[in-house]
């Protein structure tokens, strides 16, 4: 996933979808705030803001820190523009944050992101830019998936999918692109990180909830990733058979008004070397 679909139809996607989204990450989120919660950091730079629901929690519970969200799609800082309208220490822009240069002598003592930082095309270069534009004592700490192998979330709605519609290789930009320790491991060396940790984090992701969580579920996959992608491009009875299949798959997985699929992730934590 490129730079032009985050400002094109993906972008408007995710941006209407935020609610669900954020739903869907709402364990992960919960347990990298536990993580924030035990360090020291008086400026924070979110990657791969999204609509910003990461930015406005640390916000939320460090109102003297200055926090910067930042992402490069206009429709999702839009919304997280909106929803922040009344927190004084968070701001958000849009822009590349593997070149972005803040104003104002922001040079931020801790580095964040849930999920936005596997899909740079140059991954050592941006981390390079991050290790330049913060202070000496920076911490980084941000979550990404493992295999695609170890996320039913994916794997089982992907084995739908025709074949050309599967996720990137571990290795290339996007949501895999993160999974293999020793590959992150060498870019964060490179780019000036040290000390690097690695923590599994296995957790319940949301897909469905409500009056119809089946229906919600699907409606989540239809919007959001690669089979929303895949299924934009079916022809009509195949879009049918897929939407059919998926319901049913959605139903195995539901459970107390609530559809989740196991996801597995790493939170990695590394300090400015």
């Amino acid at each position: 996933m490129n730079a032009e679909e985050w400002t094109g139809r993906t972008g408007d996607s995710w941006a209407e979808e935020w609610k669900r989204t954020d739903r869907s990450f709402t364990v992960l989120t919960e347990h990298l705030l536990e993580r924030i919660r035990g360090l020291e950091f008086s400026r924070v730079l979110d990657i791969g803001c999204g609509a910003g629901e990461l930015s406005l929690a640390i916000a939320r519970t460090h109102p003297a820190a200055e926090i910067i969200g930042i992402d490069v799609s206009p429709q999702l800082i839009a919304v997280a523009r909106e929803r922040g309208t009344r927190r004084g220490n968070v701001s958000f822009v849009c822009a590349d944050a593997a070149s972005w240069r803040p104003d104002g002598g922001f040079a931020p003592d801790l580095i964040v992101s849930r999920h936005g930082v596997m899909f740079f095309d140059d991954p050592v270069t941006a981390f390079r830019h991050f290790a330049e534009i913060s202070t000496p004592e920076a911490q980084l700490l941000f979550s990404c998936f493992r295999s695609a192998g170890e996320n039913p979330f994916f794997t089982e709605v992907s084995a739908l999918l025709p074949p050309s519609a599967l996720p990137p290789l571990p290795g290339e930009p996007g949501p895999f692109a993160f999974a293999e320790t020793e590959h992150v491991a060498a870019i964060l060396q490179a780019g000036g990180w040290r000390d690097f940790a690695f923590e599994n984090y296995d957790f319940g992701m949301i897909a469905g909830a409500g009056d119809d969580p089946v229906a919600e579920a699907v409606a989540y996959y239809s919007r959001i990733g690669p089979a929303a992608r895949a299924l934009r491009e079916l022809p009509p009875h195949q879009r049918e058979q897929f939407i059919a299949k998926l319901a049913g798959l959605m139903a195995a997985h539901s459970s107390e008004g609530i559809v989740a699929l196991r996801a597995a992730t790493w939170i990695i934590g590394a300090a400015k070397a």
